[in-house]
């Protein structure tokens, strides 16, 4: 496995010169920003605008899947999608220092988008539709696909192989993430074929930074193959009613720039069942690095795996029921 505590080295010091080794010579001034899996600072330089320098976490990317994504970010930018991708210095966008991996970025403002407000979210659909539309040229080479064996069988062994689930639950939820992905395998089998393309592939909405001006889409670290529909239900948050309402003015603005197979609508609920499989396998995995169990401190309790367990059950009947329709 990789280091558990893969930036103990990253100090003050270390950062500022690791960036300066990039090409941005800084005043001095960072500024540590909201980020688990990389971490990721603002800059000062003694001229000019800030940067944004995001340092990889070891071990999860090879060099070339991380230029994959620095290649879909600048290949998007070049279309005027408004990604923020990272900067090329002296003919590059990954640099290394002392161990470390990392990209230097413009800094970009904005905030959370309203994502109950129907003109917003067909603005986003136009752009998602755009970003995919790009992202249907060509698959990736070096990049992962979205599956059902590495987002959910994949994470379930691990969390039970390391004894993350309590031993008086974790026959428990065995039995219950065996019998959810069976229904997603099944719903997967219904919706083929489905067509895979490359992806923003988090595109939540902390991931979108709004302004006056519109989105701007960061943080392309989980670009992968997948279904169209992944980047779209995340857009989507309610009830069944209210996502319903919801979904309309977002693939009418998908539409407006690329297709949309309505038989993915199936996937949603799947899709979310991987994600929460998935993420709690994350958590699991990044529970040795130090910044985990400071800030998710309500994980690996006996309460967690009790509600994660529940919402998993409520996953399985929700994968039986009819998919959202959108309007004839």
């Amino acid at each position: 496995m990789p280091d558990t505590r893969p930036y103990h080295d990253l100090t003050p010091d270390r950062i500022l010169d690791a960036v300066e080794s990039a090409g941005f010579r800084g005043d001095g001034r960072l500024l540590a920003l909201n980020s688990f899996e990389n971490r990721v600072y603002q800059l000062w330089p003694e001229e000019g605008e800030p940067v944004v320098a995001k340092f990889y976490r070891p071990g999860r990317w090879s060099d070339a899947a991380i230029n994959e994504e620095h290649e879909f970010a600048l290949e998007l930018a070049a279309r005027e999608i408004p990604v923020v991708a990272p900067q090329i210095i002296g003919g590059r966008t990954l640099h290394h220092h002392a161990g470390h991996r990392l990209a230097l970025y413009p800094r970009r403002g904005g905030r959370s988008p309203e994502l109950e407000n129907r003109d917003v979210l067909t603005w986003l659909g136009r752009f998602i539709g755009r970003i995919h539309a790009a992202g249907a040229v060509k698959p990736f080479s070096h990049r992962p696909a979205l599956d059902i064996e590495s987002f959910g069988y994949e994470p379930s062994r691990f969390v039970l192989d390391n004894g993350f689930v309590p031993p008086d639950l974790a026959a428990v939820y065995d039995s219950v993430v065996k019998d959810v992905l069976g229904r997603v395998a099944r719903v997967f089998r219904r919706a083929e074929p489905v067509c895979m393309i490359r992806l923003h592939g988090d595109c939540h909405a902390g991931n979108i930074l709004w302004t006056d001006g519109g989105p701007h889409f960061v943080d392309l670290d989980d670009a992968r193959m997948g279904p169209a529909v992944q980047d779209l239900w995340m857009c989507l948050a309610g009830d069944r009613a209210e996502m319903q309402v919801q979904l309309a003015p977002l693939v009418a603005g998908y539409r407006e720039f690329c297709d949309f197979d309505a038989g993915e609508l199936l996937l949603i609920e799947a899709l979310r069942t991987l994600r929460m499989i998935h993420y709690a396998g994350w958590l699991a995995r990044r529970w040795d690095d130090p910044a985990f169990p400071q800030n998710f401190p309500f994980f690996n309790t006996q309460r967690y795996w009790q509600d994660h367990i529940l919402a998993l059950r409520e996953q399985a009947a929700l994968l039986d029921e009819p998919p959202l329709e959108l309007a004839a």
